[in-house]
């Protein structure tokens, strides 16, 4: 229960973090996204202990879905922190910046939402039995609805260009046209680098 309470928490922080980046602007609460990162984590280990402690992870099939969810969550730590410019998307600023429609951010809009499932999926059932699966899927869900508070409130007044985003780009699944665009994308990029 403690593990469910600091996730849901963890939650309640990066709302109150967005609302403050759009209305409040209180440095105080800037830090709302580190600590509900934090909380997030925290109860995520607490489950991962639990289920070690009931016996879970030892088998070869358990070691196969472990190193799934490391996968994603190195695509959920590369989505949110390197694909993205830090500072332009995580700094203090005004309204008026440039959505990052480059790269991953060319597919879906959300793309940490899919990598964050599936590392809970696959250590959840890893962790079978204990709570860590149950407590995935409700950290997935409060993800997918602060991603759509996300996509409906805060980032249309944080972004200039998020409404034009919104209408090429789709919000989780990417479509065939994003991805033979972000392919073009891609190549013309590593062209580029290569004259460089």
């Amino acid at each position: 229960m403690l593990s469910l309470t600091l996730g849901i928490a963890g939650f309640v922080l990066y709302i109150l973090y967005d609302i403050n980046s759009i209305t409040l602007r209180s440095r105080l609460l800037h830090a709302a996204f580190a600590v509900g990162t934090l909380l997030v984590a925290t109860a995520t280990v607490l489950d991962i202990l639990v289920a070690w402690r009931l016996g879970a992870f030892s088998g070869a099939a358990d070691t196969a879905l472990i190193a799934a969810a490391v996968v994603c969550f190195g695509a959920l730590v590369y989505s949110l922190f390197f694909a993205l410019p830090f500072q332009a998307t995580y700094g203090a600023g005004s309204a008026g910046r440039h959505v990052c429609s480059r790269g991953i951010y060319g597919l879906c809009r959300h793309p940490g939402i899919l990598c964050f499932f599936g590392m809970f999926l696959f250590l959840g059932i890893a962790a079978l039995p204990g709570r860590l699966l149950v407590n995935g899927i409700v950290f997935s869900l409060l993800d997918l609805a602060y991603a759509w508070f996300q996509d409906r409130v805060t980032f249309p007044k944080t972004f200039c260009d998020y409404e034009d985003y919104q209408k090429k780009v789709p919000f989780l699944i990417p479509t065939g046209d994003c991805i033979r665009l972000a392919r073009q994308t891609r190549s013309r990029s590593v062209s580029e680098e290569d004259e460089t």
